[in-house]
């Protein structure tokens, strides 16, 4: 209590640190639009043809004396004129009439082949489309992963073929019928959906090998084939594939082998469906109705027809004096044999004097 410790109070002042400025702001600003920019040229170097590159390039070798484009900063595909010096309304108040153009501008119409091809690309893209699904659902689905080696598919004049062949091992029909396998009916289940999801028409056509059939004598690779396409149109319907279409079924038996080389090839044995494109359908209905207008016109035929008399069969034999004689049909009064010939049986209309005796 003697010495009390003094009391210290210490005041300490708190001030507002200094404001450091937005300069990083800035910075990061610059770098955000070096970025844009960069990315901006990257683009444009990606889209640019071979030939505004070259010419992009010389006029960073020589901006001065460059003459590869356009002397206006503002280039529509043509030359600018200046203006005229006189108004029209001066041209009207002199009773001037304006100048015809030298030259008219044609309109901006498309050339007729690149109208024409336009449809071909947009089919094309279609069927494009189509067998990139397809391949999806090979991938995807258990059923067609495992006859993945089984199922081709390419383009080809007609459009999409699909191309589904036999193996060593498992054959899709049963040997020397039409009858389709189970595992075979389960691929063209799984398929009928997805080709059905494009409007267009198809071709089924069935494939044998050379080995001929010796089942039947009046039996061949060629009813065989068409049998067995025809089994494979049955089993698209039951899957819920239209039937208007199914454009044509045809048996094609050995005539168009998958691998020549080797006749008896299993891979031989085939079922193709050809997607067809719009040329393909209208040739195939042109060649179709061809035909049937030469099987109606041979029916038609005037040679087929009875002919009728013309006026010089008409003439008798004895008008023409060249003509031999004919010979006698009815034999002499003394050639006749004494036994009377049988009397024609009369009607109500002979006209006779004898009366009809009838008999009740």
């Amino acid at each position: 209590m003697d010495n009390p410790q003094p009391i210290i109070v210490k005041r300490i002042s708190r001030k507002a640190d200094a404001h450091h400025g937005g300069s990083w702001k800035i910075a990061f600003a610059d770098f955000a639009i070096a970025m844009m920019a960069f990315f901006l040229v990257m683009w444009l170097v990606t889209v640019a043809t071979p030939e505004q590159l070259k010419m992009v390039s010389a006029y960073f070798k020589d901006p001065i004396n460059f003459d590869g484009g356009s002397p206006h900063p503002i280039d529509l595909g043509g030359s600018p004129t200046p203006a005229p010096q006189r108004t029209l309304n001066e041209l009207e108040s002199g009773r001037e009439q304006l100048p015809e153009p030298q030259e008219q501008l044609e309109p901006m119409v498309p050339a007729q082949p690149e109208v024409d091809e336009l449809p071909d690309k947009m089919e094309l893209r279609e069927l494009d489309l189509l067998l990139q699904e397809l391949q999806n659902k090979i991938d995807t689905e258990p059923v067609l992963q495992r006859f993945r080696d089984q199922i081709l598919m390419e383009f080809t004049l007609e459009g999409l073929r699909i191309q589904i062949v036999d193996a060593e091992n498992r054959p899709m029909f049963a040997s020397g019928s039409p009858e389709l396998q189970p595992y075979f009916e389960e691929i063209l289940l799984t398929l009928a959906d997805t080709i059905a999801k494009v409007p267009k028409s198809i071709s089924i056509s069935g494939h044998t090998d050379a080995m001929p059939y010796t089942g039947r004598r009046d039996y061949g690779n060629w009813e065989l084939s068409t049998q067995r396409a025809n089994a494979a149109r049955r089993t698209l319907l039951v899957a819920g594939y239209p039937e208007q279409q199914i454009a044509r079924v045809v048996g094609y038996a050995d005539s168009a082998l998958f691998d020549a080389d080797n006749p008896l090839n299993p891979i031989n044995r085939r079922i193709d469906i050809v997607v067809m494109n719009k040329r393909a359908e209208q040739d195939m209905r042109r060649q179709a109705g061809a035909e049937r207008t030469q099987s109606g016109s041979a029916q038609a035929d005037p040679a087929a027809a009875p002919t009728e008399q013309t006026p010089e069969a008409a003439v008798p034999e004895e008008a023409s004096p060249s003509a031999p004689p004919a010979p006698e049909l009815v034999p002499p009064a003394e050639e006749l044999p004494d036994t009377p010939a049988p009397e024609r049986p009369r009607n109500l209309f002979d006209d006779d004097s004898q009366p009809l005796e009838l008999s009740l």
